[in-house]
């Protein structure tokens, strides 16, 4: 049965992580709101309710490992350490900033993160890494990746995917969020990657497909990669780039581009009456 009021809590959470998101990119005039907005109900499921973490000990050595292989769409992850107590919101006004330790891209300066990110398709080799390293230490964690759908492009993704069922490695659960969105284009586009969940299957993973943005969905997903033994799991979550703001949903000219004054102002107004009306 669903919780409702941690539904609601995980909810909101998302919610102040895309209003984090896009005052942060507005604030440097730079950044990356369309997929900080498409992802941001997959992180805060995961640091809400999913993940083992203590933002007091980041380094804690049984500490569940989070790594943003698409490291552009960091904002959204800034605000969700910020919102659980990694450092204090206040800190996220620095963004993009010298000497900040808030940069464009995912980096382990950051309290929280586990891989400087940057060049897309390394993510998934990452987690791996960390997986087995869990293994070989005996430990209890797992280790999370969340991809984009255009970096499924990468050679080296399908390389890594076909690597971890090899090592059967139930404790690595991927996640990729298919905004249909890369760059400043479709995906289908560019490269067309459907039928994607069973390219997946054929590589040896169990694959659950899932509204992106339905927390009791994720919720279900991640319980179910949990009880997975022998393989790991994959979640498609089927989203939308730009998710909660009128102008930016499903609009690629927002996937780099920075909101004026007057467009933030409507986005942050769009977020915010929404929350107060579910």
């Amino acid at each position: 049965m669903t919780d409702t009021k941690q539904v609601a809590k995980i909810e909101a959470l998302a919610t102040a992580v895309r209003v984090d998101s896009l005052n942060m990119v507005a604030a440097a005039n730079s950044g990356h709101p369309g997929g900080s907005l498409s992802e941001a109900d997959i992180l805060a499921v995961l640091y809400g309710a999913v993940m083992t973490h203590d933002p007091k000990n980041p380094a804690m050595p049984d500490r569940d490992r989070f790594v943003l292989s698409k490291a552009h769409a960091c904002p959204a992850l800034y605000g969700v350490l910020a919102e659980t107590g990694y450092f204090p919101v206040s800190e996220l006004s620095t963004f993009r900033q010298i000497d900040s330790r808030l940069q464009g891209h995912a980096h382990i300066k950051t309290p929280g993160v586990e891989m400087s990110g940057g060049s897309l398709g390394q993510g998934l080799s990452f987690g791996i890494g960390t997986a087995l390293a869990a293994r070989l230490d005996g430990r209890p964690t797992r280790t999370y990746v969340l991809l984009g759908d255009g970096e499924c492009d990468e050679g080296q993704v399908w390389e890594a995917a076909m690597s971890a069922p090899h090592h059967g490695l139930d404790n690595l659960v991927a996640i990729v969020d298919r905004n249909r969105i890369q760059n400043d284009r479709w995906t289908d586009e560019v490269m067309t990657l459907e039928p994607l969940a069973d390219k997946w299957r054929a590589f040896g993973w169990e694959v659950a497909e899932v509204n992106g943005h339905s927390v009791p969905e994720l919720l279900a997903a991640f319980d179910r990669a949990a009880g997975t033994k022998g393989r790991p799991t994959v979640i498609i979550a089927h989203t939308s780039k730009g998710k909660g703001v009128s102008f930016m949903e499903d609009n690629p000219a927002f996937h780099g581009m920075a909101p004026s004054p007057e467009q933030l102002k409507q986005a942050i107004t769009e977020l915010t009456s929404s929350r107060s009306h579910d």
